[in-house]
């Protein structure tokens, strides 16, 4: 691919369909890189070593890709917000990421029950075509209401159903709620917890909460992390209610 100068000292490569390369002196000063989610989403990131670097890049990769392009920054992270300000970009939404204590006398979650008729079937013990169906409807409710769109980075939707990261409310002999848990970090990260829409605000999600990380402290792991839609009030009050604190946020900027 042909090369696309911005001036005397950068030079803007594209060196693949979805890459670009920033050049100063036959040395990479930064680097571009697009790729599109299972929603549908584009999403753009740059990795820069000064801004002029970064604008060269982000002009370059504005007027090769459709739009809406969409990013997410770190919110403490003032330069780089300010940087993808510069190129047009918008802030959509906030996403609060939590600090979960595991421990149930900290969370107060050592006495919290299923309701009655629902049993909590544990890591790795779920059967796969009934969890498979369930993720289905709560995947199939989510698109009918809020959408993929307004849920966290970390929710996958179309995610490979593992059973040993899932945790499962039954009743009736149906699974009725989820909760995954991913360990592909040092902390433990809550990534979905979900009750099918006919059963909820029945202290379900509670128990599944309950559950989970009370297995995790059983393991040794004190804390645990989360990732909560700032426009998601339910979920908040849920996780502030067993102490969660915020630990950081993180912002999804888009360029329509």
């Amino acid at each position: 691919m042909n090369p696309v100068e911005f001036g005397h000292a950068v030079l803007i490569s594209r060196v693949a369909a979805d890459q670009w390369h920033a050049l100063e002196d036959d040395l990479v000063v930064g680097r571009g890189e697009a790729s599109r989610r299972a929603d549908g989403r584009l999403f753009v990131s740059i990795d820069a070593w000064h801004g002029a670097a970064f604008d060269r890049l982000a002009a370059a990769m504005l007027a090769a890709l459709p739009r809406p392009l969409h990013t997410v920054v770190d919110e403490a992270d003032l330069d780089l917000t300010a940087r993808w300000q510069r190129a047009g970009f918008t802030i959509r939404r906030r996403e609060w990421e939590y600090a979960v204590p595991t421990d149930p006398g900290a969370t107060g979650l050592d006495e919290a029950l299923p309701p009655p008729g629902v049993t909590i079937v544990a890591f790795g013990r779920a059967e796969e075509a009934p969890l498979r169906a369930l993720d289905r409807t709560i995947r199939d409710e989510v698109e009918a209401a809020a959408g993929w769109q307004d849920m966290p980075a970390e929710v996958l939707t179309r995610p490979v159903l593992d059973p040993s990261k899932y945790a499962v409310a039954a009743q009736s002999g149906h699974y009725v709620g989820l909760l995954r848990v991913a360990t592909v970090t040092r902390l433990p990260r809550i990534g979905l917890i979900a009750v099918r829409a006919d059963r909820r605000r029945r202290g379900i999600a509670r128990a599944l909460l309950a559950h989970a990380l009370g297995a995790l402290h059983h393991v040794g792991k004190e804390t645990a992390a989360a990732e909560v839609t700032e426009s998601n009030m339910a979920a908040t009050a849920l996780f502030e209610g067993i102490g969660a604190r915020r630990a950081g946020s993180n912002l999804e900027l888009v360029r329509r």
